[in-house]
C-alpha cells in the first residue's frame, strides 16, 4: 500500500472525513483547511514528518517507532 493510500484509510478509520480532519488540524494546528491541499502533499508524497504527526494527533493516534524482529 503507498502512502498515500495508507494515510486516507488512517482517515477513515478514525471515523473522519478529509475535510472533518482538516478541520480539526486547522483548529488545533493551523492547517490550511483545503482537502485539495493535503490531498497534492499526499500525490507528491511531500507531507512533512511533523505534519504527519501533527495528523496522526488529530486522529487520536500516535506514531510509534518499533525495531523490526529478524526473521
Amino acid at each position: 500500500m503507498n502512502i498515500r493510500n495508507e494515510i486516507k484509510s488512517q482517515i477513515i478509520r478514525a471515523g473522519f472525513t478529509m475535510q472533518e480532519a482538516l478541520d480539526r488540524l486547522a483548529e488545533e494546528h493551523d492547517w490550511s483547511d483545503s482537502v485539495s491541499n493535503l490531498s497534492n502533499k499526499l500525490q507528491r508524497e511531500s507531507l512533512r514528518y511533523t505534519e504527519a504527526v501533527q495528523l496522526a494527533d488529530a486522529l487520536g493516534h500516535d506514531i510509534v517507532w518499533q525495531r523490526r524482529t529478524k526473521p
